[in-house]
């Protein structure tokens, strides 16, 4: 393989396809990145969910009056006190709670001591203390009301989960499958520099055989002839060096290994190569596996929830408001805040409050358009959902095309190389046996009989890299990319999420799993495209 950057001789490590992938699904950049999604949108459902938590509320207020007031006169005698002077200290405190059927519930304690200290003017009790509790619900009786409008939002955040759940899977299968075409490519390329390779050593030979025939019939201008062939042949060993290089740091960027990192100048050869062997896949069975597996198909189906759940919050917006409140008010006075307190539910002072409010906007305007934009956007919804399928549908098709395509190239490519390879050795014989074996001419056709044996070689193996790649991309279209390679897809709590960011070695939280196994992602989030199968 030459010499690397530092004028060393290139060291090489075989990896395998099955570690490969492994690797990059625990280290890859990429994958890190989405994994963090969602526990993001978990604590997204978490605040949804807080708006009907309890709220504790307090305030106090503590006024001392000294002010003067216009006295009564009659006569020569002043009847009222020309100024006020009191302390007061009021305090309220209470729970507060909104419910999903869209009313808020009420629970307050008010206490207030008085001390009233106006000259010539005598109260009883004095200083006062009063205490109250109030009992209040306000409830909406048309906007605003039921369930599907209260909880539309914590019902959007859980959507927004479960679509961050999916462009996690999405992320996956598709970082599966480019590693698994960089893997393809450096078996590509590594096949490319041992081809060119033996056809350099191949035209080499020639080479110095025809410079043999100087004395006898070969002038130099076939010599240079061939020594230029032998040169082209040694810079395209070069390029493919490079090459093979340059596929060896695209999968070690992928994969993210922490023991062979990107800026190394460790080259990644493969330990496996191509297979060629046939597989058998239905197209109703890859379009059914399609449609339960791939996260594109999910999120579609989230977003059109999404669109129904604003599409109901707008129609019920179009409703007037018409708000009841029903309060009961406990309350007790007297000098000591004991006695107060405890004389406050003896049914002595009561009172009851029901009241009605009502708010129409004449013509409804702007609540009609958001209905309409609403029910707009939902029509949209479906029909990206019906361009989601057809792509799906367009994908697995195509990536069937391809599989059955290059199946057949692999034979037709075969029989190419097999023909090219017997005709270089009949002249190869021929060189052997005939006299005028060793003649000019007879090693100039060598040389082209070797470059189309190297050409045959070269697009034989490109037919089964492009077979490989094929099938990647079959099971990629069909979502179940993850279970082919034994992914057992688990989706991170947002404390393994924090966790795996302040420490890197934390994140490998997809690991190999047995085959059929079930997922913690489908068992505790529902995730419809956790039970792929394999297709094949």
């Amino acid at each position: 393989l030459g010499a690397d950057l530092f004028g060393k001789p290139v060291r090489t490590v075989a990896s395998s396809r099955e570690r490969a992938v492994k690797t990059g699904v625990d280290n890859n950049l990429a994958v890190q990145f989405a994994r963090i999604g969602p526990a993001i949108s978990e604590t997204q459902v978490v605040a949804a969910e807080a708006a009907f938590d309890w709220v504790l509320f307090s305030n106090a207020t503590y006024t001392k009056t000294d002010s003067p007031r216009v006295a009564t006169v009659t006569g020569a005698t002043t009847t009222t006190p020309r100024s006020d002077v009191s302390d007061t200290f009021a305090m309220t405190a209470g729970l507060r709670k909104t419910l999903i059927g869209g009313g808020r519930f009420t629970v307050q304690n008010d206490y207030t001591y008085s001390d009233n200290r106006t000259p010539n003017q005598n109260f009883t009790p004095n200083p006062a203390q009063s205490s109250a509790v109030t009992l209040q619900w306000d409830q909406p009786l048309l906007r605003g009301f039921g369930t599907e409008v209260t909880l539309a939002e914590v019902r959007i955040a859980r959507n927004a989960e479960r679509n961050a759940i999916q462009s996690l899977k999405r992320d996956l299968i598709s970082t599966v499958t480019d590693i698994e075409r960089a893997y393809w490519g450096l078996v590509t390329a590594h096949r490319d520099v041992m081809i060119l390779k033996r056809l350099q050593e191949r035209g080499e030979t020639v080479r110095d055989q025809l410079k043999e025939r100087t004395r006898l019939d070969a002038n130099q201008a076939q010599i240079a002839d061939a020594i230029a062939r032998v040169e082209r042949r040694r810079a395209d060993v070069l390029r493919a060096q490079t090459q093979l290089r340059l596929a060896s740091d695209e999968l070690k960027r992928l994969m993210n290994d922490p023991e062979l990192p990107v800026g190394s100048e460790i080259v990644l050869v493969p330990a496996d190569y191509a297979v060629d062997a046939p597989v058998k896949f239905s197209l109703l069975e890859s379009l059914r596996l399609a449609m339960q597996n791939r996260p594109e198909l999910q999120q579609a189906i989230l977003s059109i929830d999404d669109a129904s759940i604003r599409q109901t919050v707008a129609r019920n917006a179009r409703l007037p408001e018409l708000n009841a409140r029903l309060q009961t008010r406990f309350e007790s006075l007297d000098d000591n805040a004991g006695e107060a307190y405890g004389s406050v539910f003896s049914g002595e002072f009561v009172d009851y409050v029901v009241a009605m409010a009502f708010e129409m906007p004449i013509g409804n305007r702007a609540a009609e358009a958001q209905y309409r934009q609403r029910r707009l956007q939902r029509m949209q919804a479906v029909i990206a959902y019906r361009n989601t399928m057809q792509q799906i549908v367009q994908e697995v098709k195509s990536a069937l095309d391809r599989v059955m395509l290059n199946y057949e190239l692999i034979a037709q490519t075969r029989a190419a190389r097999l023909a090219a390879a017997e005709s270089l050795r009949v002249l190869g014989v021929e060189k052997e046996v005939s006299p005028q074996g060793f003649t000019v001419e007879r090693l100039a056709v060598e040389f082209s009989r070797q470059e189309e044996l190297a050409a045959a070689e070269r697009n034989e193996i490109a037919a089964i890299v492009d077979y490989n790649t094929a099938i990647a991309d079959l099971f990629a279209a069909m979502g179940t990319a993850l279970r082919r390679n034994g992914i057992l897809f688990i989706v991170p709590t947002q404390e393994e999420a924090e966790a795996a960011a302040r420490n890197p070695d934390l994140s490998r939280l997809i690991t190999p799993a047995a085959e059929g196994e079930d997922t913690r992602a489908a068992v505790e989030r529902g995730d419809p495209a956790a039970a792929a199968g394999s297709g094949n």
